[in-house]
């Protein structure tokens, strides 16, 4: 990630986000984009989360989103708002009744990072509270937390704990175990 998105720059992307999601829950044909209109930044490799919210709970909705960057992020951000409204396991697909009552938030990622810890005590102090996105890796299973996850969670014990459940391990795995930490930040903004 070079320099933080433009209020344009943003502004477009919400737009390319809803317009998105109300084609694919409407059964239409997602509108060809022209790359011509886009700027630098919109062009450049991009990974992001679209994390779709009820408006007056802000009960999650769907999230969705890829790690590491692959495509434009103007592409990365369209693909990504559509599977969280249709592609979620966790939830149902989006209907068109629910789409005036979903708020959008998009977080762009920095390139992942691994960081290096000796012992359990070592990474709770590496990990910074409400900056850094981690990815847990263990074999061939992996979970990730946004950085936004810290507002809902009391401690870093914590956190790391539900992130070994979303792993499909069990809450202290991070304790017994040397796992592969990685960590990213985000540029996040919402509708």
């Amino acid at each position: 990630m070079s320099e933080p998105l433009t209020p344009f720059e943003r502004s477009y992307l919400f737009k390319l986000a809803r317009s998105s999601i109300e084609q694919a829950v409407s059964g239409q044909p997602l509108t060809p984009m022209d790359p011509a209109e886009w700027t630098e930044s919109l062009r450049e490799p991009g990974a992001s989360f679209v994390t779709l919210t009820l408006t007056r709970s802000g009960a999650l909705r769907g999230c969705i989103g890829a790690l590491e960057a692959y495509q434009p992020l103007a592409e990365d951000v369209r693909e990504h708002a559509v599977a969280a409204a249709r592609e979620d396991y966790r939830f149902p697909p989006l209907q068109k009744h629910e789409l005036s009552a979903i708020h959008i938030e998009i977080s762009r990622l920095t390139q992942p990072v691994t960081l290096d810890y000796s012992t359990p005590q070592d990474l709770l102090q590496k990990l910074q509270t409400g900056r850094d996105g981690v990815i847990l890796r263990d074999g061939w299973k992996r979970a990730t937390f946004l950085p936004q996850v810290w507002e809902k969670v009391n401690s870093k014990e914590e956190f790391l704990d539900q992130l070994c459940r979303k792993m499909g391990a069990v809450g202290d795995h991070w304790r017994r175990n040397h796992l592969d930490v990685q960590v990213y930040q985000v540029e996040e903004f919402h509708e």
